[in-house]
C-alpha cells in the first residue's frame, strides 16, 4: 500500500504526506490502537474460555494477588503484536532493513514468551520454560540481529556512543555482537520482571519506547543529527513507524490492562516489548542512553539480582519482597499508588534520556 501510496505521490501531490515519517508515525499509532481496540473483547474471551483458570498465581508472591488477580487469563502480549505489526506493516517502508531486524527479534522474543505462557497455563505451575534454555534462545537470537545491523550499518554501528559526548568513543569490532545481544536480553528480562502490577509494565514501556522513536527519528536524519552533536545512522528514522505503532497498540491494551486488569500481557508481551526497546536503542547507537530511559526496568531487574545474591551469601534479605515493586507492596503500598508512581519515576527518566540530547 505504501509503495502505491507513494508511486501516486509523483504525480499528485497532496499525496506527499505519505512520504513523511510523522505522518505515517501518526497514522501507525492510530492504525494499531483501533485495531487492539475493535479485536481485544473477542480475544479476552477467547483466551478466557480456552484457558479456563488463567494465568497461575505465584504461591510465594504476594498474598493478596492469589485472590484479586486468580483467574485473569494471560497471554495478553498478541493483542499488542497484533497491532503493533498489522500496523508496521501498512505504514513502514518494508525495504529497510532497520524495520524487518527490530520485527524480527520482537516476534523471536514473543515466540518465546508465549511457549513459556502456554506452559504456564497447561500445566498450572509458574515455573514454565527452563530458564537456561530460555536465555540461549533470546542471545541466539539477539545475536543473529546484532550481526545483521553490523552488516546493514556498516562500521559505525560496532563503535560506542556515550551520553554527552559528541562522536564515537571507539569501537568494539566483532564484539559488537556480544555486547548488543547482552543489551536486548537484558532489556527483555527487565521488562518481563516488572510486569508484576496491572499497568505496571505497559505504561513504562510506551514511555521509553516514546523516547527512542524522537532519538531513531533525529539520529536518522542528516541535518537533525548534525546540529544535536549524534551520530547519525542512515536509514533508522523509519524505526520511528515501528515505536509509534506500538505505542498505539500499547494505548489500546492499556485500555483493558488498567487495575483491575481483565488479561495479563503474559511473558509474550513483556519479552517481546523488552526486546523492542533494547533492539532499538542498540540500532540508533543509543545503548548507555537505555540505561536512564529504562532506569526503571533496570531497576527492577537490579533488585532481583542484588536479593538473590545477598540471601545467597549471608541467608538474609535486603528487599521485603523481589522485584522491588512487591517490595512496596509488602510495605503497605496499594496497588494503584505503585503503578502511578512508578509511571512518574519512568516519565522523568525519559526526560532526563532526552535531555542528554542538548549536553553534546
Amino acid at each position: 500500500m505504501l509503495t502505491l501510496l507513494a508511486e501516486l505521490s509523483s504525480w499528485y501531490s497532496p499525496l506527499n504526506i505519505f512520504r513523511y515519517i510523522t505522518f505515517r508515525a501518526a497514522m501507525a499509532a492510530a492504525t494499531a490502537l483501533f485495531f487492539v481496540f475493535f479485536f481485544a473483547p473477542e480475544t479476552i474471551a477467547a483466551l478466557r474460555a480456552r484457558q479456563g483458570k488463567g494465568q497461575p498465581i505465584r504461591d510465594d508472591g504476594p498474598q493478596s494477588h492469589l485472590l484479586t488477580k486468580k483467574g485473569t487469563p494471560t497471554m495478553g502480549g498478541l493483542m499488542i503484536l497484533s497491532g503493533l505489526f498489522g500496523a508496521t506493516l501498512l505504514w513502514a517502508k518494508l525495504s529497510n532493513p532497520y524495520v524487518w531486524i527490530v520485527l524480527f527479534v520482537t516476534a523471536s522474543f514473543g515466540a518465546i514468551g508465549f511457549y513459556d505462557d502456554y506452559l504456564k497455563v497447561t500445566k498450572q505451575s509458574h515455573a514454565g520454560f527452563s530458564g537456561k534454555a530460555r536465555l540461549a534462545l533470546e542471545f541466539l537470537i539477539a545475536g543473529l540481529a546484532c550481526y545483521f545491523l553490523m552488516k546493514v550499518g556498516g562500521e559505525n554501528m560496532s563503535k560506542l556512543a556515550i551520553p554527552m559526548v559528541k562522536g564515537y568513543i571507539g569501537s568494539l569490532g566483532t564484539f559488537f555482537i556480544v555486547f548488543g545481544a547482552f543489551v536486548i536480553v537484558a532489556a527483555g528480562n527487565c521488562v518481563n520482571l516488572t510486569d508484576g502490577l496491572d499497568g505496571l509494565a505497559i505504561v513504562p514501556s510506551m514511555i521509553a519506547v516514546g523516547a527512542f522513536a524522537i532519538f531513531a527519528y533525529l539520529v536518522g536524519n542528516s541535518i537533525f543529527s548534525n546540529y544535536l552533536g549524534v551520530n547519525y545512522v542512515a536509514g533508522v528514522g523509519e524505526l520511528t513507524i515501528v515505536c509509534s505503532a506500538f505505542i498505539g497498540a500499547g494505548l489500546g491494551f492499556l485500555w483493558f490492562n488498567a487495575p483491575p486488569a481483565q488479561i495479563f500481557m503474559g511473558d509474550t508481551g513483556s519479552l517481546a516489548l523488552g526486546g523492542l526497546v533494547g533492539t532499538v536503542a542498540v540500532a540508533v547507537k543509543q545503548e548507555f542512553v537505555l540505561v536512564i530511559v529504562g532506569g526503571l526496568f533496570v531497576l527492577e531487574g537490579a533488585s532481583v539480582i542484588i536479593q538473590v545474591a545477598y540471601f545467597k551469601a549471608t541467608g538474609k534479605r535486603i528487599f521485603l519482597m523481589a522485584p522491588i515493586h512487591h517490595h512496596f507492596e509488602q510495605k503497605g503500598w496499594k496497588e494503584p499508588q505503585i503503578v502511578i508512581r512508578f509511571w512518574i519515576i519512568s516519565f522523568v527518566l525519559a526526560l532526563m534520556g532526552l535531555a542528554t540530547l542538548k549536553l553534546r
